[in-house]
């Protein structure tokens, strides 16, 4: 009867909107939901009843439409609305927004969720998780912090547990040289009496016979270099012990590696130790700043035997380094960390037409080799006995802003052998000029390292996450480093995920495989570190919408009521 299909219909429109009230409640209970999405439910009719489908024109007739009634109302579908939410700034560095479609990749037990809720935070091994205890996907970073991508892995942000140190690669100067100073006549100039040269090449002659008196010392004599001074600054003591083929140029060369003498640093440059008519002769390197103090107290002999032998090592100095020179401490850093002094000595070589020339001296007690003198490369990389120039046109700019490589030994100290560093003497904002410097100027020269890419340990303590993904980290040291990159997936249609409860999504039948890729890539958008999508939760439309869904309801119920009536009064006249 008509009246019974009225009271199902208005049942219908009972449950449907009921169910639409329960979307509506939902929305609003999550209205403070980081990153939720709203969802509406939309109504469809049910199933007509034909009473006639109608008929065509004729010649006798105009025709007629369907004659159809509905039976009622029902649920046609749920639509998610994944529209951006707003961005709420909240300065924790865990917290990630997503500007854009895309969705962060989360993994729990083994199976893959998908979410916009960015409310990470840390595990006890420090893998970035979500509130529920998802792990965070993303690409991770192999030994010399490049992202390797093409594969998933939990990201793990080590803070206050990974340590990093990083060995000096580069060193930039700046300053004047006087080009109005003094050029160098000779370098600091000694005599060995004692040694018998007799005018003759004695280079080869074993030590023992060569000493005057021949006999004085034996095998496993040692001889100890302590206290001698290059420019004022104390050398570290070294010892040479005689051997039965110990040779008197071993143990000058031995001599020339402890006081840090480069011999011929330039043309016409005497360093080193000779035979000058019959006498042994030793010269340090030029320059004010290179001259050597060496008295017969700082040669110190420990006998084999005990005892006290006499010192045939009395060095007569006859003349001192001279020359305008310039000379400045700065530390690098090896692999592991340890700092490292160098002495870098800038001396005048030469003037000209072209302008002046300069030569360089580096020095290092933590060189661990002999010889304190550092190794320097010619501007190919070559490392040979010549000392490379500075040279200055007659503007005072330097000629060639090539670096100079440097090599410092490290042998067995841990680290990586040898450490290998530049001197950059003209780099942007920071240059070592040549001009002449202003009459009565004290310090006439003057240089100082202005930078250097070293750095001792540092512990990881900051990060940051960039808008492509790209987690960087802060170290105590100053360093920064990539520790991984944030993943994204982007889905064709993302209204067909299905919702697997605490804002995570799964891959449904009519969502689509996957496109898992970087932030800014493929429309996923870019990640804003720091902040929090909202929800996008409509207040007011949903509070509308409640309006018409309860009056959508008490209308249907209305229909029962009446539908009611009539049955009673039908019963009544059956009576």
């Amino acid at each position: 009867m008509a009246s019974t299909t009225a009271m199902f219909s208005g049942l219908s429109g009972l449950n449907t909107n009921s169910r639409r009230l329960e979307v509506i409640g939902n929305n609003i209970s999550n209205v403070n939901t980081t990153a939720f999405k709203s969802n509406r439910l939309l109504f469809s009719p049910q199933l007509q009843r034909n009473l006639s489908l109608g008929a065509g024109p004729t010649a006798n007739g105009g025709g007629s439409n369907p004659s159809q009634i509905g039976l009622g109302v029902g649920v046609g579908a749920t639509q998610r609305n994944f529209l951006t939410g707003g961005t709420s700034t909240t300065g924790i560095a865990s917290d990630l927004a997503i500007e854009g479609d895309g969705f962060f990749i989360v993994e729990r037990n083994g199976t893959q969720f998908y979410t916009r809720d960015g409310s990470f935070q840390f595990n006890a091994v420090n893998d970035l998780v979500t509130s529920s205890g998802a792990r965070v996907r993303g690409y991770g970073v192999d030994a010399n912090f490049q992202i390797v991508e093409g594969q998933l892995v939990d990201l793990n942000i080590p803070l206050g547990s990974l340590s990093l140190a990083e060995a000096t690669r580069n060193v930039e100067f700046s300053g004047n040289l006087n080009a109005d100073g003094t050029l160098p006549t000779t370098g600091s100039v000694f005599t060995f009496p004692q040694i018998q040269a007799g005018g003759v090449n004695i280079t080869g002659t074993e030590l023992l016979t060569a000493l005057d008196p021949p006999g004085t010392y034996v095998v496993g004599d040692r001889i100890t270099l302590s206290g001698a001074e290059r420019g004022g600054k104390i050398i570290p003591d070294a010892t040479f012990t005689i051997e039965a083929t110990s040779t008197v140029n071993e143990l000058l060369g031995w001599m020339q590696d402890v006081l840090g003498v480069v011999p011929g640093a330039s043309a016409g440059d005497n360093a080193g130790w000779s035979i000058v008519g019959g006498e042994i002769r030793f010269e340090g390197n030029f320059g004010d700043l290179n001259d050597l103090r060496l008295a017969a107290e700082n040669i110190v002999f420990n006998p084999a035997g005990g005892g006290t032998p006499p010192n045939l090592f009395v060095p007569t100095k006859t003349a001192s380094a001279d020359g305008e020179s310039v000379r400045t401490t700065f530390t690098i850093y090896d692999s592991l960390g340890t700092p490292i002094n160098v002495d870098l000595t800038v001396v005048l070589n030469n003037k000209d037409t072209s302008g002046t020339q300069w030569r360089t001296f580096a020095h290092s007690q933590a060189d661990t080799d002999l010889a304190s003198h550092l190794e320097i490369g010619d501007r190919n990389g070559t490392f040979t006995q010549i000392v490379p120039a500075l040279a200055f046109d007659n503007f005072g700019k330097l000629i060639d802003t090539t670096p100079i490589p440097i090599e410092l030994d490290r042998f067995d100290t841990g680290a990586s052998d040898p450490l290998n560093f530049t001197l950059s003497f003209d780099t942007q904002g920071s240059n070592v000029t040549a001009f002449a410097s202003p009459e009565g100027a004290a310090g006439s020269s003057v240089i100082a390292a202005t930078f250097q890419d070293g750095s001792p340990l540092g512990t990881l303590s900051t990060f940051s996450v960039g808008e492509n993904g790209i987690v960087t980290g802060g170290f105590t040291n100053g360093l920064t480093r990539t520790l991984g990159q944030v993943a994204m997936a982007k889905f064709t249609n993302p209204e067909g995920l299905i919702d697997s409860g605490g804002n995570l999504f799964r891959v449904g039948p009519n969502s689509g495989t996957p496109l898992v890729t970087t932030p800014l890539g493929f429309g996923t958008g870019r990640i804003i570190g720091g902040a929090l999508e909202l929800s996008n939760v409509d207040l007011s439309q949903e509070f509308i919408n409640m309006i018409l869904t309860s009056t959508g309801y008490s209308a249907s119920s209305r229909v029962i009521t009446t539908s009611d009536q009539l049955l009673q009064q039908l019963i009544a006249i059956a009576r």
